[in-house]
């Protein structure tokens, strides 16, 4: 058996540095001047020791700084009343590979890569002959996310999901259901840094559902906005241009001015 020390050797010179000597880094913050920190080629520090070491920040965020807030504006009396977010479903359809197993396989462990929890399928319900859809064949997977799980997800959504999507001008604020949940659609899931570009065959899209435990649409904004949700400015209720109906008597008055022809 070879000594621990020829090892040592063997690894230290493949490696071109010693592993067991931790290679520290000075801090520029003057907190932590004796802490770790990874740095760019430019000095700059990307992740600090104290936030590195926060394993769920957004739910930390929202027991500490959110839920007065919340609890400040609205005038809640008690504490169970202040929203918050519930659970997260994602759905994805997955189109032709319902008929590849293996194109079937590789969008469930991508959106697993993706949530950090396996998916299910989703099977049709009924036979639809015009889709060529029959009763009980996959159609789609879905997983949900409740916990600390879900926070995660949360988190890297909001700070590097749509902030690496293409032409991305904010969410839309007017996506709420009227009971304070909010739907998003994420056309591309190579935004999320667990996918990687060149591993991804065709792009897959999916549908980001956030159910909270708000009454209204205003106090589900209201909470999404305080994690950081980056909605759309100037958003508000759609004015839809309806078209007049037409009645019985406008088709009349058509018929009657139009000359008729003679009779044969």
């Amino acid at each position: 058996m070879a000594s621990p020390t020829i090892l040592h050797s063997c690894l230290s010179s493949f490696h071109g540095r010693s592993l067991t000597t931790p290679t520290r880094i000075p801090s520029p913050n003057p907190r932590n001047p004796s802490g770790f920190s990874v740095m760019a080629s430019s000095g700059i520090v990307l992740v600090e020791k104290s936030e590195t070491e926060k394993v769920h920040r957004l739910k930390t965020a929202y027991l500490d700084k959110i839920v007065p807030l919340l609890k400040e504006e609205f005038s809640y009396t008690n504490i169970h009343q202040v929203p918050k977010v519930e659970k997260i479903v994602l759905n994805c359809g997955i189109g032709d590979a319902a008929q590849n197993s293996k194109g079937l396989e590789q969008a469930i462990n991508e959106l697993a890569l993706i949530a950090g929890q396996r998916p299910v399928k989703t099977k049709a319900r009924v036979s639809l002959a015009t889709f060529k859809l029959r009763e009980g064949q996959t159609v789609g997977i879905a997983v949900t996310l409740r916990g600390n799980i879900m926070y995660s997800f949360l988190d890297r959504l909001i700070n590097l999901g749509l902030p690496r999507t293409r032409d991305f001008q904010g969410v839309n604020p007017n996506s709420f259901d009227g009971r304070g949940n909010y739907s998003i659609g994420i056309r591309d899931q190579s935004v999320f840094p667990e996918i990687r570009f060149d591993a991804l065959g065709k792009p897959k899209g999916m549908d980001v559902c956030i159910s909270t435990t708000a009454k209204t649409d205003k106090e589900g904004q209201k909470l999404l906005a305080l994690m950081g949700m980056p909605f759309r400015e100037g958003g508000g209720p759609s004015a839809l241009v309806r078209k007049k109906k037409l009645k019985s008597h406008h088709f009349d008055s058509k018929s009657k001015s139009k000359p008729k022809g003679r009779k044969k």
